[in-house]
């Protein structure tokens, strides 16, 4: 367990990374043969990311809501998370989820992808552990230059200033 960083922090991670969700809804509780192998194949693939850093993986986090579980997964690249989509386990696990799914609507997968090309992300963690993207990369505190969402971000003034100059065309 990560232990809490008292105080004010946010995220530093050099260069791009890809942000990562994916989800397993179960709309027919019931029907535990049809979601239940799909929940079960998350686990190997987990295990396979965090012992294998190398594939690109930084890290990710898991969520538990009333109908199933989504992943947070941080990735260095987005070529990286392609090549493992296109992997041995995983597409094994996409597979018979298709099969599986075929049979009926009593589980369904969601995933978005998000760039982060620009270094144009922030984040802000208040006597937290380690945590989402502060997990995968780096915490530092927050002080002068990093106060607000908008220097966080790297927008900062010279984004205002054209925001400003845009709204007076």
């Amino acid at each position: 367990m990560n232990p809490i960083m008292p105080g004010r922090q946010t995220a530093s991670i050099e260069g791009p990374f890809v942000v990562f969700i994916i989800g397993v809804r179960i709309n027919k509780w019931l029907a535990i043969r049809q979601w239940f192998p799909v929940l079960q194949a998350m686990g190997p693939m987990l295990k396979e990311l965090y012992e294998n850093r190398e594939l690109g993986f930084l890290d990710g986090a898991s969520f538990i809501s009333g109908r199933g579980v989504s992943i947070v997964q941080y990735w260095r690249s987005y070529d990286q998370l392609e090549h493992y989509a296109h992997g041995a386990k995983h597409l094994s696990a996409w597979q018979n989820f298709n099969r599986k799914s075929r049979a009926g609507e009593a589980v369904g997968i969601y995933h978005e992808t998000y760039l982060v090309e620009n270094g144009a992300y922030e984040s802000i963690y208040v006597n937290m552990p380690a945590t989402g993207l502060g997990r995968a990369g780096e915490l530092r505190p927050i002080g002068a230059g990093r106060e607000t969402s908008r220097e966080r971000t790297n927008l900062g003034h010279d984004h205002e200033m054209k925001h400003a100059q845009d709204s007076l065309k």
